[in-house]
This record gives structure tokens, C-alpha cells and sequence, in this order.
């Protein structure tokens, strides 16, 4: 997948998102996905029903994304979601995707920070 297909994937992603349109998943994702919500996620989501069931948030948000590197099935994309709501929160992410033939996601893994964790855990203490 080149840069333009992946930005592609990404708009999807949002306005999927943005719609709670679960169904849409089936687009975006392989039927044997795994999703990570974190690097070290010791429980990913394996799935697509099991993404699905995980997806849904109806907090209204702001998103920006910028892919970072594109080579063959392999992507990096820098993200920022700033959700609105009673509890405001900003969320600057990486996410490393994995795509199979048909475009569709087989790996989402995510790299998440916000303002209060700045640094990794080997740089605190």
C-alpha cells in the first residue's frame, strides 16, 4: 500500500468512527484482525467482532492524521484525537498497521500518549 492508499484507509477509519458505523468495519478490517491497543497489549483484540465490540465511542472528537511511512503491507501513521465531552482529553498516537491484499487491516497496533504521560517508563525515576 502506498501513501495515498493508506491516507485513503485512515479517512474510512474516521468517518467510519465519527458515524458509529460498526458495520463499516467490515471494510476497514480483515475478518482475523488483531488490534493492540497498546504495544505490550497482553489481551488483543482478536477479530473482527471482537473489534467491533470495542470500537463503539460516542464522545465527539477532533482528529488529525499524517501517514509517516508506507512500504508494501507495512504503515506508520501519526495521529491526534482531542475528544470533546464533559471530560475533555487529547491523545497524540502511533499507530503501526498491517495490510493483506484487499486493503483491509490484519494488524492495528497502537501507540498512545496524552499530557500526562509524556515519557516512556524507562525515562521516570
Amino acid at each position: 500500500m502506498g501513501r495515498d492508499a493508506v491516507t485513503g484507509w485512515v479517512e474510512r477509519y474516521e468517518q467510519a468512527w465519527r458515524a458509529q458505523d460498526v458495520d463499516g468495519l467490515d471494510r476497514l478490517f480483515a475478518e482475523d484482525a488483531r488490534y493492540l491497543r497498546s504495544p505490550y497489549d497482553a489481551e488483543p483484540l482478536e477479530g473482527l467482532d471482537a473489534i467491533k465490540g470495542f470500537w463503539v465511542d460516542p464522545t465527539p472528537f477532533t482528529m488529525t492524521a499524517t501517514v509517516i511511512a508506507a512500504d508494501g503491507p507495512d504503515a506508520v501513521v501519526r495521529v491526534e484525537v482531542h475528544y470533546g465531552g464533559d471530560e475533555p482529553q487529547e491523545y497524540r498516537d502511533l499507530w503501526v498497521l498491517r495490510f493483506g491484499p484487499d486493503g483491509r487491516a490484519e494488524l492495528f497496533e497502537e501507540w498512545a500518549y496524552w499530557p500526562e504521560k509524556t515519557l516512556p517508563a524507562s525515562a521516570v525515576g
